[in-house]
């Protein structure tokens, strides 16, 4: 009788259908994060996420719960997104500068601390992207996206033991690296 139970909850929570709205509030900044940590350039990032989005949406009735969460599913079309990109444009690197890219500041702010600021985080974007793809694209979608090992998995369809282990030496190496570089 629970086998039955369960196969019929089971049922129709692959049947129930998905609050959009929720889902794109939920994972937009998310999908975002995860192009700017990919490509380093917020205009980009925009479209990226715009084409993300667009892409869902014209495809959502194909979308099936019993294989994927939402989230997943966002992620994979976004990862297809950023390749269709990559390939066309041929984009290996995108040159930032980062004073050009600076919000306006207040009178009370640091101007040369938020100037080391920036210039650490494109030495340590540099650093990512001397990384292997897989490598790049678990850092992005576990610190740019914020997402658990076990989404990563899902999305990366690697276990999730084997997405920490990964991620533990990427990080460690990515501290070598940034030590290395700063002479220490």
């Amino acid at each position: 009788m629970t086998n039955q139970f369960e196969a019929l909850r089971t049922q129709r929570s692959m049947t129930q259908p998905v609050n959009w709205d929720t889902v794109y509030t939920t994972e937009l900044p998310r999908i975002y994060n995860f192009f700017l940590y990919k490509i380093g350039d917020r205009e980009f990032t925009q479209d990226l996420t715009a084409i993300t989005f667009e892409r869902a949406w014209k495809l959502r009735f194909k979308y099936c719960n019993a294989i994927a969460s939402p989230s997943t599913w966002l992620f994979g079309i976004a990862r297809n997104v950023l390749k269709e990109h990559l390939r066309k444009n041929k984009v290996i690197e995108q040159k930032i500068d980062p004073i050009s890219h600076s919000d306006e500041l207040s009178s009370n702010v640091d101007v040369e601390q938020v100037i080391q600021q920036k210039q650490d985080k494109e030495r340590l974007r540099k650093i990512i992207l001397e990384l292997p793809e897989r490598e790049q694209d678990l850092i992005a979608l576990k610190y740019g996206a914020g997402l658990t090992n076990r989404a990563i998995a899902e999305i990366t369809e690697l276990s999730e033991s084997n997405v920490g282990s990964i991620l533990h030496r990427t990080v460690t190496n990515l501290r070598k690296k940034w030590d290395d570089s700063h002479g220490r």
